[in-house]
């Protein structure tokens, strides 16, 4: 996998997103060279329009990002392609149709732009059949072996089987020839035991990388022969590190204290606190200023449609476990937890008012909050900012729940775009992997990630809260 900022990212994906951008480059190109080919030489076209054919396939490659063209599967079926295809290409136009109307020396010519057209779309669907060939074929795959093959074992398996984005392709698993050998595969992945010949093994099956994945380590590691095969030049990855890459999220059941001390990651520099502190207040000022309008049309609604007051303020867990008020467009009843107390809110919650329902579907009930990041209560980015109540009741019964803590709450975060939406303490457990991943890799251009997310979950009208 590819590591970037603190993130790893598929190499199969990468090679995808990245060819996919030069064809879209070299898509746009020749169709400008074949309509130009007589005023200017290829040389001379790409030194001038070198960056209007790059800022077609931005705006390109944001549309089909938007239009999930570059989730797990990429190619479906012809006709599911071709269809998205289509309405990604005409957001690229109305898009496009603005930046030229707002500036037009960025223009590439209208015959031009039709002609990339049809360039760009032969390029993707000729790209996406050889990368789906590709795939079949296992040409993009990393061989590994998995020691173990008890429950972490199995945790990794169902992860590496459930995304299709995943480059490791587990062809063997090693087992302690002192356990229960009555185990002949696991996940249809075939098991042997004894640790003698690991080395061996892992050249027969050509594995780049031996992932270590035992349930006890304590008297069962096989040091000696791990130090063998990693002075051989195959790679070894503890097997809670290895679920940490594949899914943005760390396994919390699973790891102890120790490990959170020794992995790399948690670091808060000056830097990348301030440059946070920074951003929000900028971002917070100006996202205030522009959709004041919005705001007071928001509040006429809410105040028209149910009675009680506009905004909703309630006392939320911060940084350090600090308490602050939070403050939300109302979206539900007045009288919402008269009777039952604090509750968790559900997806279709009976509580919730008629604006309520549209402006929790459109996140507009979560715009008030941009005055808890201008005081500071709040950064744009971090884990959702919980009740006390709620906290109390989870430090009890999900490991590592107060560590979430460490940072400030965010508008939006981590969870709430990797994790569909949820409001039980089995959501609340899965949640915090996410959370706990965020402030392990904290870092801009995570916050960057978070906020493209958060962008496309909010245009689709999907996703967590």
């Amino acid at each position: 996998m590819l590591q970037l900022f603190h993130q790893y990212f598929s190499i199969r994906k990468s090679i995808f997103i990245l060819g996919e951008a030069i064809l879209i480059y070299c898509a746009v190109a020749m169709a400008s060279f074949a309509l130009t080919r007589h005023e200017m030489s290829f040389s001379v076209l790409l030194e001038i329009a070198w960056w209007k054919i790059f800022l077609v396939t931005v705006v390109a490659q944001l549309s089909l990002y938007f239009d999930d063209l570059y989730e797990v599967q990429p190619v479906g079926n012809l006709l599911e392609l071709g269809t998205r295809l289509v309405q990604s290409i005409g957001v690229t136009s109305i898009v496009l149709a603005v930046i030229y109307f707002l500036w037009e020396e960025a223009m590439i010519g209208q015959w031009i732009f039709f002609v990339s057209i049809i360039f760009v779309i032969f390029f993707i669907v000729s790209w996406r059949f050889l990368y789906a060939y590709a795939v079949k074929k296992k040409l993009l795959t990393e061989k590994a072996l998995i020691v173990g093959h008890g429950e972490l074992a199995k945790d990794l398996l169902e992860e590496i089987k459930s995304r299709g984005d995943i480059t490791y392709d587990v062809s063997l698993l090693i087992g302690q020839e002192n356990g229960d050998c009555s185990l002949k595969e696991l996940r249809g992945i075939p098991i042997r035991y004894g640790f003698e010949n690991l080395c061996d093994m892992a050249e027969k099956e050509q594995a780049s990388s031996i992932i270590v994945a035992l349930d006890q380590k304590r008297g069962v590691m096989p040091y000696k022969e791990l130090l063998n095969c990693k002075v051989r030049g195959i790679s070894i990855i503890d097997g809670e590190s290895f679920y940490e890459r594949i899914t943005g999220k760390l396994l919390v059941e699973r790891i102890n204290p120790s490990w959170l001390i020794f992995s790399d990651g948690f670091a808060k520099s000056m830097f990348t606190r301030l440059t946070k502190r920074l951003i929000g207040l900028f971002l917070s000022v100006v996202m205030l200023i522009l959709l004041f309008p919005l705001l007071v049309i928001v509040a006429i609604a809410i105040k028209l449609d149910s009675k009680g007051p506009v905004l909703f303020s309630q006392e939320r867990v911060g940084e350090n476990g600090e308490i602050f008020k939070v403050y939300k467009f109302r979206s539900m009843r007045e009288d919402a937890e008269a009777v039952s107390g604090p509750v968790w809110a559900e997806e279709d919650d009976p509580r919730i008012t008629r604006v309520g329902r549209i402006i929790r579907k459109l996140r507009i009930d979560e715009l008030p909050q941009l005055w808890n990041v201008l005081k500071g209560d709040m950064s744009f980015v971090g884990p959702r900012p919980e009740r006390p109540y709620f906290v109390e009741k989870l430090k009890t019964k999900v490991p590592y729940y107060k560590e979430r803590f460490a940072v400030k709450p965010g508008v939006t975060g981590w969870a709430q775009v990797k994790y569909p939406y949820g409001a039980t303490e089995k959501d609340a457990l899965e949640k915090l992997k996410y959370d706990l991943y965020y402030i392990k890799n904290m870092s801009l251009f995570m916050d960057l990630m978070v906020l493209f997310h958060t962008v496309k979950i909010v245009l689709l009208g999907r996703g967590s809260r």
